[in-house]
């Protein structure tokens, strides 16, 4: 190990840092300066990686969770040869740069996952070691090994104070991920004030206490660093690993140096003065010594030698196993049947069930049309129904189970999942109650913006919940989510919708979809044809119900409450059209040609009815319609007496329509 061209290249990374921090007068410059000397140990001897291809199947993965500190990896990035180029760097959180001021998954090669919102990238990285241990169990053979990469994340006190990475810890020392590596970098300092201000535990204690192994180090240590990181790497003893390293928070600058203005900004005022402690020329900023370019150059031929070695393995494992060599391809291309729909099995015309129950039979067919499908739920496999037949459960003895049990742990679950599909060998759902979505709200924006193929099952939809009254009964949430930007959220109304809607999920590769289902019992729409109904789910919105004189009204409804629309229409006569309009966004997306034949503006007489806030449905009933909602949080009561009582019934529906004058 060359300690001095490493040490050498710490204080450059902190030079990077510094530059272009003063030069925009923005950023955090704490974690960049505090742990340079975990970087140089990380890209500079311990990791597992190449520039040349950073999507490499068996690299280690670096997921920085405390995203604010992004130029310590674009720093470090720029360094060991990544597509990061000096400009890039001096570009730091300009207009269209691949620098933004946190990392941003697609936006920068290298960049695992798109972190920020602290804690986040602690249970992505969760999620990434499942992948890895699921993957090293499908498409390893004794002959050939494809997958042992591991995953290493750098998080601090604010990550590790937030619910969400407490969570995930629970979870990966529970299935025992010991291809999981954490480095905290434990700085004693967090925005506010010093950490001792909100914070008093043993870490090394915590830690153990949930089935992890703990290590205290010096965190500007390159030889102790490196000794416990790849003795972490070594040990294969069922535990994830945490490696608490003891840093001073801005170092390089010590006008703030080991104190909470070091966090942010701060020292960069103090630039000039910095650069000089730590050796750098005085008339060139964004500084690289030749000596460390030459180092990171010759690290990158033995990081090539690495990568050939293994491509030359898995060219010979894909030889001798050209079934999984096929399965992998296909994982790692996303690719979704064609005819996936077509082995969704039609429901009987006597078919009575809630659409959770009815998705509990779709996912089950996809499952077997697509391998890399995995499902998890927070404790609710009974009620939300999707537990995949005979596929196993996940575990430590069990890697390739398909039905991941998260445990009480709904925002870990959706880091978890998001780590997943960052890693995009599996693709991943999971399941709770839509009244618990706002415990994964986080992860769902992260997976908007990300543009990750998540899937979530949102189940008990509806003040039909009942007799659980309103503190289970998600009257605002559907909605709360629909101004998600890029969230497609798919309320089915019946069986074959819910078959629309699931494969319109996995079709969707460039972000995620919460399909919201019922615990009640809705009944088939056998008016319409299977393939029309389940095609009108995947386009968001359709005409179930065709006038057949003069169109003078238009009915729009989802869910559970489409039924209420239908029934109201064959009263009110001929002239009025029903319209199914389970997911907005896809509707939306639909040419205008296709939107003016379901709703078209000659005809403005409208009621919209959903058992939730009426809002959104405004921009579809305009100012002349009505909307009948739910404007106020539920009664504890039976689902029918609850529904009828707020004014969810075919007959509030006539009465609307007619005091329209219609």
């Amino acid at each position: 190990m060359n300690t001095t061209v490493l040490a050498k290249a710490a204080n450059e990374a902190r030079g990077l840092a510094i530059d272009a921090i003063h030069a925009c007068s923005s950023g955090h410059l704490g974690l960049p300066l505090g742990s340079a000397e975990i970087g140089a140990v990380l890209f500079g001897q311990v990791m597992r990686h190449y520039p040349a291809a950073p999507k490499w199947l068996n690299r280690d993965r670096f997921i920085l969770s405390a995203g604010h500190g992004s130029m310590f990896l674009y720093g470090w990035l720029h360094l060991s040869g990544y597509a990061v180029s000096r400009d890039d760097v001096k570009s730091f959180r300009q207009l269209h740069s691949t620098t933004p001021g946190h990392p941003e998954f697609h936006e920068t090669p290298g960049v695992e996952a798109t972190t920020g919102p602290l804690g986040q990238g602690v249970g992505n990285a969760v999620g990434y070691a499942v992948s890895g241990k699921r993957a090293a169990a499908r498409f390893n053979t004794a002959e050939h090994t494809i997958f042992d990469h591991h995953v290493i994340a750098l998080a601090g006190d604010g990550c590790l104070q937030e619910g969400v990475a407490r969570e995930a810890i629970s979870f990966a020392g529970h299935n025992r991920l010991d291809n999981l590596i954490l480095i905290y970098d434990s700085n004693d300092v967090t925005l506010d004030a010093m950490a001792c201000v909100t914070q008093s535990e043993d870490a090394e204690g915590y830690f153990r206490s949930q089935g992890w192994d703990a290590v205290t180090v010096d965190g500007h240590d390159l030889a102790v660093l490196a000794v416990a990181l790849e003795k972490a790497k070594a040990d294969n003893n069922g535990r994830p690993k945490v490696i608490i390293a003891k840093t001073i928070i801005g170092k390089g600058i010590p006008e703030v140096a080991g104190t909470s203005k070091g966090h942010g900004e701060g020292g960069a005022k103090f630039a000039e003065s910095a650069r000089a402690g730590l050796g750098l020329p005085a008339d060139e900023h964004f500084y690289v010594s030749p000596e460390v370019s030459a180092y990171f150059a010759a690290r990158q031929v033995e990081l090539k030698a690495a990568f050939d070695a293994w491509q030359a393995t898995y060219d010979a494992w894909s030889a001798a196993n050209p079934e999984l060599a096929a399965e992998l391809t296909a994982c790692v291309a996303k690719s979704v049947p064609t005819d996936l729909l077509d082995r969704i099995p039609a429901f009987a015309p006597d078919y009575k069930d809630a659409t959770r129950s009815a998705g509990g039979v779709v996912i089950n067919a996809i499952a077997k049309a697509m391998p890399d499908f995995l499902t998890g739920s927070a404790d609710l496999f009974g009620s939300t129904k999707n537990m995949l037949s005979g596929a196993g459960d996940y575990s430590a003895e069990n890697p390739t189970g398909r039905n991941i049990w998260f445990g009480i742990r709904e925002h870990a679950m959706g880091a978890i999942c998001n780590g997943l599909a960052y890693d995009g060998l599996f693709r991943p759902s999971c399941a709770t109650f839509l009244v618990f979505a706002d415990y994964l709200r986080g992860s769902i924006r992260i997976a908007s913006l990300a543009g990750l193929p998540v899937t979530y099952v949102f189940t008990h939809d509806s003040v039909g919940v009942g007799e659980d009254g309103p503190t289970h009964q998600p009257v605002e949430t559907v909605s709360s989510l629909r101004v998600i930007p890029n969230l497609d959220v798919n309320r089915p109304a019946d069986a074959e919708e819910t078959a629309g809607a699931w494969e319109a999920a996995m079709q969707r590769g460039d972000g995620p979809t919460a399909l919201i289902l019922t615990r009640q019992a809705v009944p088939l729409m056998n008016d319409l044809t299977v393939a029309e109904r389940r095609e009108g789910a995947a386009r968001g919105g359709y005409i179930v119900r065709k006038e057949t004189g003069p169109l003078t009204t238009i009915l729009l409804s989802c869910g559970s409450e489409l039924q209420h629309a239908l029934a109201a229409a064959a009263e009110l006569g001929d002239g009025v059209r029903v319209v199914s309009m389970p997911c907005f966004e896809r509707f939306d997306r639909q040419c205008p040609d296709y939107r003016e034949s379901v709703l078209p503006a000659a005809c403005v007489k409208r009621v919209a009815i959903e058992a939730g806030v009426s809002g959104l449905w405004w921009k579809y009933t305009g100012t002349a319609g009505r909307v009948l909602g739910i404007d106020r949080f539920g009664i504890s009561a039976p689902a029918n007496l609850v529904m009828r009582e707020l004014g969810m019934t075919k007959d509030h529906v006539i009465a609307a329509v007619r005091e329209l004058g219609c």
